[in-house]
């Protein structure tokens, strides 16, 4: 298994900082700006991370995303390489806007659809914060699968200099810890008055193939 990273990193992020907002993740004395991602930007950085990996001239097999981060990241990536994708469900993060890490917790077995794992596998994330779920996740596969596996390398969009483990592939380096606010998280913080906005905008409209008369 290949554990060092193999390509340059950015070394600052081009996204977009909001300039009033600050968060202070665990481990940063001082505030740092958060960083907001748009459904553009986010789209974006799938396409440059699959450049670059489609630049390396590594030859893989299979796609296991961590869900539920990677999720997007990994589905997107398999319909581009063409190859088959298996889900790993990890929990690390929870509290209040799930900004609190805990403890690692692992589903029991992969979600695949291919009766064998890969035997080059890119393992697919959106971002390294710790870097401690990532490099748990390959020892997981290692324990579980690493009679299949010969070789994995990993990819995410963000990588930030907290992260203990540098993967193979990563679009962004922060060189501090922002909090990255990715383009679905409205949908994990959805109250009552959310719901009854989505209800206005779209609880009249008629289903697909209904009549409207």
């Amino acid at each position: 298994m290949s554990q060092g990273r193999s390509t340059p990193r950015n070394l600052s992020s081009t996204l977009n900082p909001d300039p009033t907002a600050t968060s202070t993740p665990d481990g940063i004395d001082s505030p740092v700006k958060d960083i907001y991602v748009s459904w553009e930007d986010y789209h974006r950085l799938i396409e440059r991370l699959a450049v670059q990996i489609y630049q390396s001239g590594w030859t893989f097999n299979q796609i296991v995303c961590l869900a539920k981060g990677g999720v997007r990241v990994g589905d997107i990536l398999a319909r581009m390489f063409g190859c088959p994708l298996a889900i790993l469900a990890v929990s690390s993060y929870g509290g209040k806007d799930n900004r609190q890490r805990g403890s690692i917790t692992f589903s029991r077995d992969l979600t695949m659809t291919t009766p064998n794992l890969g035997s080059h596998i890119l393992v697919v994330d959106d971002l390294v914060d710790s870097g401690i779920t990532l490099e748990r996740s390959l020892v997981w596969l290692d324990r579980h699968y690493g009679f299949y596996i010969e070789e994995m390398r990993t990819a995410v969009l963000w990588e930030k200099s907290t992260s203990v483990y540098q993967p193979h592939y990563a679009v962004e380096y922060l060189t501090q810890s922002p909090w990255i606010h990715q383009p679905f998280e409205p949908y994990e913080r959805m109250t009552s008055e959310g719901w009854q906005d989505l209800l206005q905008n779209h609880g009249s409209e008629p289903r697909s193939g209904q009549s409207v008369l």
